[in-house]
């Protein structure tokens, strides 16, 4: 038998409360289905250097964040097109943006609130 899954929406509130909690910003760029959306989250630090970071199923049935489109986030004009792509082919996708200090530790510690 597998685990319940944590709602999407749960979960994207969840980041947004620890990002503003520790001093940062979060603004829902999209919302998705609110149980079983995908979540997409882009991090930056102080405005810059954003980093997008997809919630992916592992093969062993568990959730795990994994940096991805590296080259969409170099610029904004690559990042707003690879969002429209994504919500295109996905419109239940979540994109959540914070902005936080120290956001390669809270990089680090979003699988513990999953």
């Amino acid at each position: 038998m597998s685990a319940a899954r944590l709602a999407t929406s749960v979960l994207a509130s969840a980041l947004a409360r620890r990002a503003e909690a520790e001093g940062g910003f979060a603004a829902f760029l999209a919302k998705g289905d609110a149980n079983a959306g995908a979540l997409l989250v882009i991090l930056l630090e102080k405005g810059g250097n954003p980093r997008i970071f997809e919630r992916i199923l592992q093969s062993e049935g568990r959730y795990a964040w994994r940096e991805s489109a590296q080259k969409a986030a170099a610029n904004a004009e690559e990042l707003d097109k690879f969002l429209a792509r994504r919500r295109e082919n996905d419109p239940d996708l979540w994109v959540l943006e914070l902005d936080i200090p120290f956001s390669e530790r809270f990089a680090a510690e979003m699988n513990a609130l999953d």
